[in-house]
């Protein structure tokens, strides 16, 4: 039986609707966090953690928190379910050790003149435009543009996986069933086209290898052991999934926080060397993923409140990252911030295999957004356009003014 407080007196994630409230879900945050920091939600049927020791646990502790999502036999498996992100030790570490032989710090490096190219290439097609949007012309197309090449695929093809990207990851307009049934059939939609290109682009490079990473995947070997098809599969399309989201709501949040405060990009612009501090301090702030999801495996109380095995758990780093307690004026954006101990990437064994390529594109990116347009601020065309979910965290749209 649910308690009183478990049933929902305080305001329930349905209720953040407006796209002020979307994009600004912080004092929804700070009220939860002081009266049900642990909170069982009666129609999602999931538990809401918002504190950051609790988020912290629920992240960490593997054996008790579950990120297995795989259907039950008799239902249909996508290749996704079978990625990292989806499955528990002792699978994940075995898959984790393979997939590692693709982000050594040597590859990393061999990525930073890509990803430069790229970005000096968007920023010129822009060039004779007065008003830029951030995320159409540079933080929508860079990530889908640098994992494309990452991953050996035709960079022609950019625009058609980021439709599918967009597609996997889309949250519904509203709750209707119709709605959400309809959004269901695209989304496994988009799934079977993207891995059947996968499938194919995996055929081409077993017999013509090449210095990508879906090559470097199919030759990886760990204790005698490789990744199948399927896995290789559902990495690529974490890999763009995740990344292309990530990456393009993490530039565009940073702009959006440097034109909300202009006293911190001032002084950016005479401290360069604060760059990757402030990326760091915007993962906080304006994380882009707030939440995500787990399954409780086995009995356990947290905060005081009785989880119970099989029930569904909702972690909010957006809230965490609030939170008082570890943070010194949290509401407050400091581009010096430390420490900044944020759970932006997650936390424990699932922390994101990409987050270096993530904090690499937005600072190569940013840092040529700064040294082309000093003077940049909003366009007198700005408009609010929070995206439309309460997991993914960003802007649809983010029209600044250059001032050449």
């Amino acid at each position: 039986m649910k308690t009183e407080r478990e049933n929902g007196i305080v305001r329930q994630v349905n209720t953040i609707q407006t796209k002020e409230e979307r994009f600004n879900p912080f004092t929804w945050y700070e009220e939860m966090r002081n009266s049900a920091p642990v909170q069982w939600d009666e129609e999602r049927q999931v538990w809401d953690v918002f504190h950051y020791d609790g988020v912290k646990e629920v992240l960490e502790q593997k054996n008790i928190f579950s990120s297995d999502r795989r259907p039950p036999q008799n239902q249909r498996q996508t290749a996704l379910g079978t990625s990292l992100i989806n499955i528990d030790p002792p699978k994940h570490a075995e898959m984790r050790a393979l997939v590692n032989k693709a982000f050594t710090p040597k590859a990393m490096k061999a990525w930073e003149p890509k990803i430069a190219r790229i970005t000096a290439e968007l920023l010129q097609e822009v060039e004779h435009l007065e008003d830029i949007d951030i995320v159409e012309h540079l933080s929508y197309p860079l990530p889908v543009m640098v994992i494309a090449d990452i991953l050996g695929v035709p960079i022609e093809d950019q625009r058609q996986f980021k439709d599918w990207s967009d597609i996997i990851v889309a949250g519904p307009s509203n709750n209707e069933r119709e709605t959400l049934e309809k959004l269901q059939q695209e989304k496994m939609k988009a799934n079977d086209e993207l891995e059947t290109y996968f499938y194919r682009i995996i055929a081409e490079k077993r017999t013509q290898p090449g210095d990508d990473i879906i090559s470097v995947l199919l030759q990886a070997k760990e204790e005698g052991k490789q990744l199948t098809d399927e896995e290789i599969v559902g990495f690529s399309i974490l890999l763009l999934i995740a990344g292309n989201e990530t990456t393009t709501n993490l530039i565009s949040n940073t702009i959006y926080c440097l034109m909300e405060d202009k006293a911190s990009f001032e002084r950016l612009k005479r401290e360069k060397e604060l760059l990757p501090s402030a990326i760091e301090e915007v993962l906080r702030y304006r994380s882009p993923v707030q939440a995500l999801h787990r399954i409780v495996k086995e009995d356990v109380t947290l905060a005081g409140q009785k989880l119970k095995a099989g029930e569904h758990v909702v972690p909010w780093m957006g809230s965490a990252h609030r939170d008082a307690q570890y943070f010194e004026d949290p509401d407050v954006f400091k581009i010096d911030r430390k420490p900044n101990v944020h759970m932006a990437f997650g936390r424990g064994i699932h922390f994101c295999l990409g987050a270096p390529l993530a904090r690499i594109e937005a600072k190569i990116m940013l840092a040529e957004l700064i040294d082309r347009y000093p003077q940049m601020d909003w366009s007198p065309a700005f408009e609010l356009k929070p995206i439309e979910s309460t997991f993914v965290y960003g802007l649809k749209e983010l029209l600044i003014r250059k001032h050449v």
